[in-house]
Formats: structure tokens, sequence, C-alpha cells
């Protein structure tokens, strides 16, 4: 009995199998393969071809449009040529780029760089091969592409490394070439080099050592400048204290003569004290006096004086420790907060008509360093802080904290800010923008080197028309170059 009409036949069976086979070998082919049959129509499209070229199975199988994936116009693609079976073709298409397989038998390779795939283009390596039916004859043709971009920009930096190193080779041999014809007259001369070096060495390390010298040199003339540019404010500072105490001891004075006086008046009443007229001496020369008023402003007096002439000394120390020559200084471990108050004490003169002093101490740790060196820069910091606020009275910010291994000092100013056209020159020695005979143009510079000597640095942040503000950076602990770091 023939088979029903709706019931496939075994062969129509094995092909759908087979055509569901192929298409699952495409779809789980991991290398981006398409093929065509003999009419050049799209009828396999892998997954693997969809994410390199960027067209879906849907766009590609049943067209003839596989051209737009890979260039801007159509033409033929290598599996195009082959079905076609023009080899000449396939040399003017690709020139000097295609080689026949060395794995399968009329299949041709091809690499090139396709610039409209991706983003900036990409080199593929394309195998194209015919497929043949059961009798031999070409019935289509498959084509795979291998992204090889990465491999051809190492083998481009190879090729460039390998060309410079070629030309470097060819160009130290020439210099080799060149050295050897001048070696024996260089042997000839080292021994007046090497004594001419000997020389010159020995007066580097004199220059280094009188360049030490003139530095601390230098160091101690900017901090005297300062200190002759703040000795009236100085002066006024201790007058003030001291013309109280004057004052105080002048009254002092008084009420003594009053009280000897007194004290005389009841020394002759010892043998006369029954006398009425002793007695009412007595009596009237004690309200005079007012000896009770007497024995509570002594006291006060005296406290006042007291505290003027602590004042007095403390001035006078934080001007003494500020101004002491301190070439031989050692590193000690130091409270910078305490060299920061006795610096704002020394300069309040030069600031206070000027700026209010604002202090934000944080909580740091003591740091090896060396403290008269970091009061002088303090102490340049804020009086070119005071300088920089020309309009109406404004403030200086004191700021201190810690960061990681580091602790910092700020001074914030409200000032008129520094150029955008000088910020890169305000730590070269001996330049100001002040008028002449107003600054020597060493005051930031030292304080650049001091911080430099402490490992440390500066950061500057400014505006104009806002201000100014300088945070210095300085190691908790100080180590040389060539000294492993130990905390004490």
């Amino acid at each position: 009995m023939p088979p029903s009409p709706t019931a496939p036949t075994p062969g129509a069976e094995l092909m759908q199998s087979a055509a569901v086979a192929l298409s699952e070998f495409f779809d789980g082919h991991p290398v981006p393969t398409f093929a065509i049959d003999a009419n050049h129509v799209i009828t396999h499209w892998n997954q693997a071809c969809e994410q390199l070229l960027g067209w879906s199975r849907d766009d590609m199988v049943g067209t003839s449009n596989h051209w737009q994936a890979v260039y801007s116009k159509a033409r033929p693609l290598l599996a195009d040529l082959i079905l076609d079976g023009d080899a000449a073709q396939i040399a003017v298409y690709y020139p000097g780029k295609v080689l026949p397989s060395t794995t399968m038998p009329d299949a041709w390779e091809v690499e090139d760089f396709f610039p409209n795939i991706g983003a900036s283009g990409q080199w593929l390596h394309l195998t194209a091969a015919p497929l043949r039916n059961g009798a031999g004859a070409v019935v289509g043709a498959i084509e795979t592409l291998r992204d090889v971009t990465e491999r051809r920009l190492a083998e481009n930096a190879l090729r460039r490394a390998h060309d410079n190193l070629e030309h470097l080779v060819e160009k130290r041999t020439a210099q080799l070439a060149e050295v050897n014809g001048r070696l024996e007259e260089d042997i000839r001369q080292r021994q007046l080099a090497d004594a001419e070096l000997r020389r010159r060495n020995l007066e580097l390390t004199e220059l280094n050592r009188q360049l030490s010298t003139a530095q601390q040199q230098l160091l101690q003339a900017e901090k005297l400048a300062s200190i002759g540019q703040l000795a009236a404010g100085v002066a006024h500072e201790i007058n003030n204290p001291i013309g109280y105490i004057f004052s105080n001891f002048g009254t002092l004075q008084t009420y003594l003569v009053q009280l000897f006086d007194m004290l005389g008046a009841y020394q002759e009443a010892e043998s006369a004290i029954t006398e009425p007229a002793v007695a009412a001496r007595l009596r009237a020369l004690r309200e005079t006096i007012d000896l009770d008023f007497l024995r509570e402003d002594i006291p006060t007096l005296m406290s006042e004086s007291r505290e003027g002439i602590v004042r007095v000394r403390h001035i006078v120390q934080d001007l003494k420790d500020f101004s002491r020559v301190d070439a031989n200084q050692e590193w000690v471990w130091a409270d910078l907060h305490q060299g920061i108050d006795s610096t704002l004490n020394i300069v309040s003169n030069e600031v206070k008509y000027k700026a209010d002093v604002v202090k934000h101490y944080g909580q740091i740790p003591v740091i090896e360093c060396l403290p008269l060196q970091i009061n002088q820069v303090v102490m340049n910091l804020v009086v070119n802080a005071a300088h920089a606020i020309v309009a109406e009275r404004g403030k200086i910010t004191v700021s201190t904290g810690v960061d990681g291994d580091e602790v910092w000092i700020a001074v914030a100013d409200t000032g008129s800010g520094i150029a955008p056209d000088t910020l890169s020159r305000i730590f070269d020695p001996f330049y100001t923008t002040k008028a002449v005979g107003k600054g020597t143009g060493l005051g930031l510079s030292l304080a650049y080197g001091i911080v430099q000597k402490h490992r440390g640095r500066i950061v500057v942040e400014t505006e104009l028309g806002r201000g100014t503000l300088f945070r210095i950076h300085l190691p908790i602990r100080h180590t040389d170059e060539h000294e492993p770091e130990t905390l004490p």
C-alpha cells in the first residue's frame, strides 16, 4: 500500500534530520560562520557570526546581503568568489592577501583589515570553501571569520619594536665605532681628567660647605630682618604692661609713705596714748589715709604688677627663642601648638590692626622637627597673610590636623589672593610683589626650603579677591634617606 500523503517519507525525514543537525552544528560552532547556496543566498548564519558582525540571523538568512556586514558598498565576499570558481577574481579582490588553504582542498584563506566592523575596525582571518553534494557538484559555499585584531596589533607592535631595535643597534654600532676611534686618545687624557676631577670635587665640596653656611646666614638674616620689622610693635607691646607696672608702683610708693607716717604716729603714741590730742591725731590720720582700703588695694596692685611682669617675660622670651641662631639645632620631638602660639604672640602687633586671628587646632601628636625653623615658617606665612589684607579688616585662620603619617598646618587669609601668572614664582628666592623696601623676597623661599628639609610639602590654594591658603604637610617621624624608619 502506498504511504499516506500526510506521512513523511523516510528520505524526507532523513533530509529534515540532517538540516536540523546542520543548523544545530552552525549555532553551536564557536567560530563565526555562514553558508550560502548556489544562488548566493544565505542559508546559515550562526550566533558567533551575529556577535562578531552585529547582524542577526533573521536579518541575513534568505538574503544576499552578507556584504553589508563587512563592506560599505556591495561587493563579493570570499565565499561568493569561491562559489563562482574564479581564482583570478579572488586575486583581484584580495591582491597579495589570499592563499590556498593548507588544510582543506579548494579552500582559500585571507587576512585583512575591515574598517567597518566594530568601533575602530578589526583584523579578520577568513577561510572559505565550496560545499558539494553527493555527486561532487558545488551547491554552495561556507565561510568562517576569526578576529585576529589582538594578534595583528601585537605583531605590528613587535615589528615596530624590532625595527626600532635594529635602528638603535645600527646607531649604537656607529657610536661604538666612533668611541673606539677616540678610545686611545681618551686613555691618554684619563690621568689628566682624573686629576682635574679630583680638583673640582674638592672645589665642589668647599662650595657646598660655603653654600650651607651662606644658607644658614641667609636664614638668620631673614629672621633678623623680620625681627627688625616687628621691633616697633614688640616695643609697643612691652611698653603697655611696663606702663601700668610703673604706675602701680608709683601709687604703691605713695601708699607706703602714708603707711610709714601712720606707723610713725603709732610709735609716738606708744608713750602718750592717753593724751586726748594724740588720740585724736591718730584717728584723723587713720581716717585720712583709709587704712582698710589700703589693705585691699595693695594686694590688687601687686597682682596686676605681677601679671604685667609675666607678660613682659613671655614676650621677651618668645622673642629670644625666635631670634636664636639655630645652625646647630638638633631634631627633637616638639609640640607644634606651643610653637605656633609663641609665634603668634611675636607677630601679634603686626597682625592685630589688620585681621582677627582664629585658631582651629586639631588633635595632633608631637613630631620630630627643628621647632625654631617651623616657627619661622609659620611667622612668614602669617605676616604674608596680614600683608595680603589690603582693604577692610580681614581674618587669618590657623588650623592643624593629622593626615595619615603626616600632620598639617594651614594658614588661610581673606586677602587679595595671588595672580595666576605669579603663582608659579612665589617660592623663587628674591621674588616679591611688594614695593621696594617692603620685602626681601626670601620669606616664602626660606619657608619652602625649611619644609623640604623636613621632607614635607606645601600646598597652595588661592583665588583672586577671596584669599589664599597655605597648607604645610610634615611627617611625624623624620628620617634620613639612608636611615630606616623607627618610632621613638
